[in-house]
């Protein structure tokens, strides 16, 4: 099956499914959806840091600090957040990644929820070839000091900008 061919729930506002769509239909009529982003950290405590193929769909060949996509028709966010971190990081076994805050991402051309994740790998990984062309785990002052210099995907620069502020302390 192709990507575009998968099947979501699409959601109101609230997140309330009001019912479903092929991937394809969705991103062309901008219905919102649910994603997981997945901040994937090594034993070091470095994060994982990605781009992603040129023929990715939605965001080509623009870098991420999260693994990640959308929730499957009938798919749990809890589900969908283990099985794209595994997938895209090339590992099994992974612990369970754990739940921060869900926010509705809005642009022009999309329009989400998405539910943020933290999960520690320390296996090697193998990224998938078809979802990332290059990786790195950076410390966190790397990955401050490259925020401006590279193309990141837009929805990911917004929910590592609330998972800052979520850190803060109060």
């Amino acid at each position: 099956m192709k990507p575009s061919d998968e099947m979501l729930d699409i959601v109101d506002e609230n997140d309330e499914v009001v019912g479903q769509a092929r991937r394809g239909e969705a991103t062309a009529r901008r219905l919102r959806h649910r994603c997981v982003s997945v901040e994937v950290r090594d034993a070091e405590g470095r994060v994982f840091v990605h781009r992603r193929t040129p023929v990715k769909p939605v965001f080509p060949s623009c870098y991420d600090m999260f693994v990640g996509g959308v929730v499957g028709a009938g798919e749990t966010y809890e589900e969908a957040a283990l099985r794209e971190a595994e997938e895209e990081l090339g590992v099994t076994g992974l612990p369970r990644p754990e739940p921060l805050f869900r926010f509705l991402y809005t642009s022009a051309e999309h329009t989400w929820w998405t539910a943020v994740y933290q999960v520690r790998c320390e296996s090697p990984v193998r990224p998938q070839a078809e979802e990332v062309a290059w990786h790195a785990f950076w410390d966190d002052a790397r990955l401050e000091r490259r925020l401006d210099g590279r193309a990141w995907v837009p929805d990911g620069l917004e929910a590592y900008r609330r998972l800052r502020a979520f850190r803060l302390p109060p």
